[in-house]
């Protein structure tokens, strides 16, 4: 099916999805353990069957069973070399079963690794992984693609870029949010939506972990933002254990009730995740009568995106502050640390400007000496993790933009774009490709032209050019080019025509530097702050500057407060109170931090590069491992849960700083021993496996991470544990806890099987449970000793059950 043809259906009708597969096929007899994919191409009546029940009962596409079919899924039964074939096995009986009364969707889900920077897999690898499956779902027919469930944007979006780079087929990304409304990595709904419409999914949606009283909520947070149709995959409400087996909460006429409050929301495609069947798909049905789909109608303003953050850039937002320090021009210090390879200073510069109130962070790392598209990719990784701003990518090499576009984690602002030749032909495709905004330069190969007329001539020539890519008004922002006055009166004159013209007629977003105008003039700093202040009241809507500036940021603050763009004046008293209460705290912890203190902040930010230089420089101050340890180590890691615990740290800070923590114990180990020990000295050992029956592991294996990195010796048994191996290994090990997970409704059970053999057996151990199926209620009903729905909470679950 093409494009044209998948949206205009979409925009006159509701298309009915399936319902849930794996439950579907346990029902009709598949045992646990095995590799789904195989066992439906050794038994393709079983799922042929299921998808003609979901076809009759309503569903316009069915999704192939792929959802393992991955290389790194499928190598787990030894089958990652058949990748390509089962894929296509698979897709050719979904198209059996669809019929000409349906659409046959290929399903892409999470390979269970993480991807760079969020995680240890290469960004590359994990397209090839997508491709290879990609492949085979074509050669099988498919009509259109469902990435989905996935957690990480970065795997996201490394599936979307396999899709797009093999086909021209409609593709639909789908999410997977908890209750706090983010991903697994931090990401909320209005950031994922930005980042990857822009990237060139077709639909954007959500799916499984909640049930659809709080799926339509996200539903609702990203349709104004909506370019494209929305997704949406609810759960049959909460599992539950009942008469000893594990159903949903949510029966079907329930579930139908929703339908007309999720069309209203702004649903394009609905089906149903975890718990539905062919009788929930058939309530979407009679529900879904006589209703109509409301088209996308975004709101016309620009979004630039991290992983974990949107900016909005409008006339009517406060303005951008654009922070503009992290650049090796006039910097010694920072362009040696750059030829070492080293970013201590960049990721300072980063945090300052952040806390400063820098909005986005202009990155730059052009110089002579080194390999910038290596180092700008290392920049851009690091950054990713360490701050929720948003980046400007500065370069003039379109190779080094088209390195940090594919491998960052938002949407980015490029700077620049102008009207000369080269930068026209090879980075709009590029800028187009990943979605990009960009600052429009408005100078062409004559150089820069001297009047405003001539400038704004410029801006609709290079704008003309970029609206053949798709580009809106909204996704570019103009830089209005303050030239000196020192060398031309009229310089800042003609910057504040071009700003206005594009505020008041063409209807765009503007920026400016600062520091160019006064360059050349005795006391620079006033006329940058009444520049500032002037371009503001023309319609200024983002500026780069340094953020340390208070008399800059103060005029940007007094007049987002007289432009009406602060309401209730909230920032601009944030602002000063900080500048009472935290300069002298700020200068103090810059200038006078001792040895212990920089290894305590190294931890609480994940700054594992400088780690053993702040250990050193401790030990060599005379502090002793021990109060190292005790006074800096562990409160600053419990800092870091706390963080987490608030929804202030997202996971890959949380494993950063448990990284760091970890790097931090093996440089000590020489002089004491790890925490946490037992009463006799020793580490604490914790036995991890995913039950009898479960095949998902993701969950298990940061878990299993962080208790290593908390100094806990753990034995991971891997998935699909039988309760045997589980008890022989707690009595050969001696081990005081046991750790339990399944993410399958049907497999939770077996977490009773292991209560009970430990208790048969006369093991003392504790038993701890997770994973997205089970609860606190759960863990208590079956006799376990405690529950943790994520990875910091088993650290402490796991510390408490040892008392220590």
């Amino acid at each position: 099916m093409n494009k044209k043809d998948f949206l205009d259906f979409l925009n006159q009708n509701i298309l009915i999805l399936d319902g849930a597969t794996g439950t579907e096929l346990q029902k009709r007899g598949m045992p646990g353990g095995v590799c789904p994919e195989m066992w439906v191409i050794e038994n393709p009546d079983v799922i042929m069957d299921i998808q003609k029940d979901y076809i009759n009962a309503g569903s316009n596409a069915v999704y192939t069973c792929t959802f393992g079919g991955n290389r790194i899924k499928l190598s787990e039964f030894g089958l990652g070399d058949k990748v390509v074939e089962i894929n296509k096995k698979l897709a050719q009986l979904s198209r059996k079963a669809a019929g000409e009364k349906g659409l046959v969707a290929g399903d892409l889900a999470p390979t269970g690794r993480f991807v760079r920077p969020f995680g240890d897999m290469p960004f590359e690898e994990a397209v090839d992984v997508y491709k290879e499956q990609v492949k085979g779902l074509l050669e099988g027919g498919v009509d259109f693609f469902v990435i989905e469930t996935m957690m990480d944007i970065q795997e996201a979006r490394a599936a979307l870029l396999a899709v797009k780079e093999s086909c021209d087929l409609p593709v639909c990304v789908s999410m997977t949010f908890d209750e706090s409304g983010r991903t697994l990595t931090g990401t909320d709904s209005v950031s994922a939506l930005i980042i990857l419409q822009s990237l060139g999914a077709d639909v954007v949606g959500c799916n499984c972990s909640t049930g659809p009283q709080d799926m339509i909520k996200i539903i609702r947070e990203m349709k104004p933002y909506a370019k494209v149709p929305l997704l949406a995959k609810p759960n049959a409400g909460l599992p539950k254990l009942i008469d000893g087996k594990t159903r949903f909460d949510m029966e079907p006429e329930e579930f139908g009730s929703y339908i007309k409050e999720f069309v209203e929301a702004g649903v394009n495609l609905l089906g149903g995740c975890c718990g539905t069947s062919p009788v929930y798909i058939e309530q979407i049905r009679k529900n879904i009568e006589g209703l109509k789909p409301i088209p996308p109608q975004p709101k016309e303003i620009c979004a630039v995106a991290s992983a974990r953050k949107t900016v909005f850039v409008d006339a009517n937002e406060p303005v951008v502050v654009v922070g503009e320090r992290i650049n090796p021009t006039g910097k010694k210090k920072l362009q040696e640390e750059l030829r070492q390879g080293m970013t201590s200073l960049v990721r300072q510069f980063a945090v300052e400007q952040v806390e400063k109130g820098a909005d986005i962070l202009d990155v730059n790392v052009g110089m002579p000496g080194i390999d910038e598209k290596e180092t700008m990719v290392k920049v851009v990784e690091l950054l990713s993790s360490i701050t929720d701003a948003p980046l400007c990518l500065d370069s003039s090499s379109p190779e080094v933009l088209e390195a940090a576009l594919r491998i960052y984690p938002g949407r980015a602002l490029i700077n620049s774009i102008s009207a000369e030749k080269v930068k026209i032909e090879k980075l709009l495709p590029i800028a187009a490709k990943y979605g990009a905004a960009f600052i429009l330069l408005p100078l062409g190969d004559a150089g820069v032209p001297k009047s405003a007329g001539e400038r704004c001539k410029i801006v609709e020539e290079v704008f003309n050019e970029a609206s053949k890519w798709g580009y809106t008004k909204k996704d570019v922002i103009v830089d209005g080019l303050v030239m000196t006055v020192s060398a031309d009166q009229e310089a800042a004159v003609e910057t504040l025509k071009v700003i206005e013209w594009c505020t008041q007629s063409f209807g765009c977003g503007t920026i400016v530097g600062l520091s160019n105008v006064s360059f050349g003039m005795p006391e620079r700093a006033w006329i940058n702050s009444a520049f500032l202040a002037m371009a503001i009241g023309y319609g200024l809507t983002m500026a780069i500057l340094n953020p340390s500036s208070d008399t800059l940021m103060s005029i940007k603050m007094a007049s987002d407060v007289l432009k009406v763009k602060d309401r209730n004046s909230k920032k601009y008293i944030e602002h000063f109170a900080a500048l009472k209460s935290d300069k002298p705290q700020v200068v103090e912890k810059k200038d006078t931090a001792s040895p212990v203190e920089k290894v305590y902040d190294a931890v609480v930010k994940g700054d594992r590069e400088n780690i053993r230089k702040y250990i050193d420089d401790a030990l060599k101050d005379g502090t002793e491992p021990s109060i190292i340890v005790d006074k800096y180590l562990i409160p600053a890691i419990t800092h870091v849960g706390d963080l987490y615990d608030r929804k202030e740290y997202f996971l890959p800070q949380l494993i950063q700083s448990a990284e760091t923590m970890k790097e931090a114990f093996g440089i000590l180990e020489p002089l004491l021993k790890k925490e946490p020990v037992d009463e006799k000295g020793n580490k604490v050992k914790v036995i991890l496996a995913t039950v009898k029956g479960d095949i998902h592991d993701i969950g298990k294996n940061i878990v299993g991470l962080m208790l290593r990195n908390y100094g806990f010796e753990v034995y991971d048994l891997g998935k699909d544990v039988s309760a045997e191996e589980i008890v022989k290994k707690a009595k050969e090990t001696n081990a005081p806890i046991i750790g339990l997970s399944a993410l399958m409704t049907t497999t939770m059970l077996e977490m009773r099987e292991v209560v009970s053999l430990v208790r048969q057996e006369g093991l003392n151990a504790k038993i701890m449970i997770g994973g997205a199926v089970v609860n606190a209620d759960y863990a208590k009903e079956i006799g376990a000793d405690g529950y943790s729905e994520d990875a910091y909470g088993a650290v402490k679950l796991a510390s408490k059950l040892a008392g220590i």
